[in-house]
């Protein structure tokens, strides 16, 4: 599958999170603060909501419970994100 990570067509496997890919790429950090402090994957399975990214511009997705689809633009989120 084709992906767009930050903007970088990237490739992702079916069955993948979104979690798994950015691992592959470029590591744990998954977003920043508002003051700035990175975040990542914590605990891997949806409840600590430190692994937020937009996904197709929804901010505040998280990334360890999302499958990613073919196309797919993922970016990675500071602070709240952009509105909606």
């Amino acid at each position: 599958m084709n992906v767009t990570l930050d903007g970088r067509p990237t490739v992702a496997y079916e069955g993948e999170t979104v979690a798994a890919v950015l691992i592959a790429e470029e590591g744990l950090t998954t977003r920043q603060t508002a003051s700035g402090a990175s975040r990542g994957i914590y605990c891997g399975m949806g409840v600590c909501f430190e692994c937020l990214v937009v996904v197709d511009g929804v901010p505040n997705t998280r990334s360890c419970m999302t499958l990613v689809t073919d196309g797919m633009r993922v970016e990675r989120q500071k602070g709240a994100g952009p509105p909606r």
